[in-house]
């Protein structure tokens, strides 16, 4: 588990949101709980969702469907574990990493899945110092999250998992089919303890980097995670998280007005889906996703150049700087398409929009 340093750059959910949970637990102390869970169903859904306690609010960590969260926890109450798939930025780690710091209060038990991700990450490996000195033992085995998470009763997380070779994933299999690691080397073998179970993360742009095998996704619950159906909605995610991550970061500029936040999703919505929000005008889309989660990212930067280099206050020339860079991924492809829609749309705008299409105009060359 993870040190409550509250100079950390990032705290884990569980830290970050520590008040929250100890006010659940106050209220939750007579409700039957799963095996190894901290909290009740209902109270881990009142966790993700937001509601109250008699003692204080209970911050949204996930606005969609709320469906989806009951399907999500539902499942963790079974024997299957919970895959979920979306496009980038649409909060598939966030939900992740919520969801098993309200059910065991460790979410730092994770795997972030990359080209070089190898089964020793998924099963054990070997202090080798340890092992050529006094051969296999205890003490030499160096254990995975998910073998921490198997012999504790808790909850693994793995990001990205199709990011890892095809036999990587399926060292998976056995684990979840049999709830057991063997170790040949020690003859002996490791049983999940109840409340065991893996969140795994999957990207849908990444789909043909390395398939998940039939066998592998048979074992998983999987939801697929929307990106935020309206407006409305996307603006709501992306003014929290902007001012959750700006006070981590204890950024020097004021938070973004709602016409900075509104321009810049509905830039990144119209981008993403080809066609403006009235869908009377065809566009063209960028090579990369321009996510909820880069909205996101591009805000805070601003507000780091702003209190660092400018008033204090979002300037058009803020946002122009991290839109150029948001949208303009591919040189010769994507230029042209930022610059077709900042003639095409953005210019027709009106006087609202000038001093953005200015600035982006000139930043695009």
């Amino acid at each position: 588990m993870i040190e409550n340093n509250q100079d950390a750059l990032r705290l884990p959910a569980e830290l970050l949101y520590a008040k929250e949970l100890e006010a659940l637990k106050l209220e939750d102390k007579n409700e039957e709980k799963p095996t190894s869970w901290q909290l009740s169903p209902k109270a881990v859904l009142k966790f993700v969702i937001g509601g109250k306690t008699a003692s204080m609010e209970i911050s949204a960590k996930y606005i969609g469907h709320n469906r989806l969260v009951e399907i999500a926890i539902a499942t963790l109450l079974t024997d299957r574990s919970l895959l979920l798939i979306g496009e980038p930025g649409t909060a598939k780690s966030w939900l992740s990493e919520n969801l098993t710091a309200a059910i065991c209060g460790d979410s730092a038990k994770v795997i972030q899945g990359t080209a070089g991700t190898s089964e020793e990450h998924i099963r054990y490996g070997w202090n080798y110092a340890s092992l050529i000195a006094h051969g296999p033992s205890n003490e030499a085995l160096l254990k995975s999250p998910i073998y921490r998470a198997m012999e504790t009763g808790s909850v693994a997380r793995f990001e990205e998992i199709s990011r890892c070779a095809s036999e990587v994933q399926d060292a998976l299999i056995s684990i979840m089919s049999e709830k057991t690691i063997a170790i040949p080397e020690l003859t002996k073998e490791i049983s999940a303890q109840r409340g065991f179970s893996i969140i795994a993360t999957a990207n849908t742009r990444d789909r043909g980097v390395n398939d998940m095998s039939a066998a592998l996704k048979r074992r998983f619950n999987i939801i697929i995670l929307p990106a935020p159906a309206t407006l409305e909605t996307e603006i709501s995610i992306v003014t929290k998280r902007v001012a959750e991550i700006s006070s981590n970061y204890r950024l020097k500029a004021s938070l973004p007005s709602q016409d900075a936040v509104e321009k810049i999703v509905t830039i990144f919505r119209e981008l993403r889906s080809g066609a403006t929000l009235d869908e009377k005008q065809k566009l063209k889309s960028p090579s990369s996703v321009i996510s909820t989660a880069e909205a996101i990212s591009l805000i805070t930067n601003s507000m780091a150049l702003a209190g660092s280099f400018g008033s204090g206050t979002i300037s058009d020339e803020d946002l122009a700087a991290g839109l150029q860079g948001a949208v303009v991924k591919d040189e010769d492809k994507d230029k042209m398409v930022w610059k077709e829609y900042l003639e095409n749309v953005m210019k027709k705008r009106g006087a609202s929009w000038r001093g953005l299409y200015n600035t982006c105009s000139n930043m695009n060359g």
